[in-house]
């Protein structure tokens, strides 16, 4: 089934490439989205794709050396069916 979920994530997650993990995870496991660093240290995520993978996505996001996601706010969202890629801004 198709899922896609906003994020927002604190910790040690901006300068540490939380976003590029995220991105290349992402492209592993095919699913769609961005991550964007957000002002107040946070980061910002929509991920989109196969519930199993995305329930996943952020352990193995952080399984990048020096990240820890120490809080994380979810949401569940519409799936956007125009959507093709991830990207990082």
């Amino acid at each position: 089934m198709m899922i896609r979920k906003h994020y927002y994530v604190s910790g040690r997650v901006q300068g540490v490439g939380f976003r590029y993990r995220a991105y290349y995870t992402a492209q592993h496991y095919g699913l769609t989205g961005y991550a964007v660093n957000l002002d107040d240290g946070r980061v910002e995520l929509e991920v989109q794709g196969e519930q199993a993978i995305v329930d996943m996505f952020l352990g193995k996001v952080e399984e990048g050396n020096f990240i820890r996601i120490d809080r994380v706010e979810t949401r569940n969202m519409q799936v956007d069916p125009k959507e093709a890629r991830f990207y990082i801004d």
